[in-house]
């Protein structure tokens, strides 16, 4: 069975494949300073909890905080006895290769998203994944990571805000039941959400406009389904879509080693 892991700067997110489906996927906080050995720990409990008795053989690693990969590779390594292919490393190819500037690093998860919102969807897509930050990723029509757009995170900026102005308080991002806030925490919570629905609308648009062709509209992460609430800001939802990714990626290189 493989074994997917995507790590974030906030959560690591860990799924199970078996050939035919994700058994489960859980969720743990990223920190560098976790050990091989306490990832096993929390992992098989999990395992154990929901009845899942998963022979690893495979796993593949997605991650945008380098320092955690270490660790990642000796739980792979020492506990399932397999060589975790890296999304981004060496070793580790893509279906089609990104179009960006020479030397350029691309996030390994905006990668991974374009191979799987290309699977799903084809290409002429846009990729928004609402992470810690939020970022438009560009597919182009057979495929390929063409670039896109990086704006600070809904939570991050929320925290930002909290931090720079010791008066404001801290407040959970929700729809506002109205735009015109009468009091403080929803007045922040009006100016947060529906200053990122004009973020995502402008952005897209002038992607469009760029692109010179219509072009669909997909989002991942955590908080997308907060901002699909009876808003035409998107074509489909697609919260699993960068474990989807990590899969196809192990199959692509399976294949090629065949």
């Amino acid at each position: 069975m493989l074994l997917c892991i995507d790590c974030g700067n906030t959560n690591t997110v860990f799924s199970i494949w078996n050939g035919e489906k994700f058994l489960s996927t859980w969720r743990i906080a990223t920190d560098h300073r976790r050990t091989a050995d306490e990832y096993f720990v929390w992992l098989s409990t999990l395992m154990n909890l929901q009845g899942i008795h998963a022979d690893i053989s495979e796993a593949i690693i997605s991650s945008t905080v380098p320092r955690v990969v270490f660790n990642l590779r000796v739980l792979c390594g020492r506990y399932y006895d397999c060589r975790p292919l890296v999304v981004g490393k060496p070793g580790c190819e893509l279906p089609v290769a990104p179009r960006v500037e020479q030397g350029v690093s691309v996030g390994p998860d905006r990668l991974v998203n374009t191979v799987a919102g290309y699977d799903r969807h084809g290409g002429d897509l846009i990729v928004v994944d609402f992470g810690t930050a939020t970022t438009f990723d560009v597919v182009d029509t057979d495929g390929a990571y063409i670039g896109g757009v990086i704006a600070p995170g809904v939570n991050l900026s929320l925290e930002a805000l909290h931090m720079a102005a010791a008066a404001l308080p801290h407040v959970d991002v929700t729809l506002p039941e109205r735009v015109i806030g009468t009091n403080t925490v929803a007045c922040i919570q009006s100016g947060v959400y529906w200053g990122y629905i004009g973020l995502v609308e402008g952005i897209v648009r002038q992607i469009r406009r760029e692109r010179d062709r219509a072009m669909r509209v997909i989002a991942t992460g955590g908080l997308a389904p907060l901002f699909d609430q009876g808003f035409d800001l998107f074509d489909k939802v697609e919260e699993d879509l960068t474990i989807h990714g990590l899969r196809l990626i192990n199959d692509y290189n399976k294949r090629l080693t065949a």
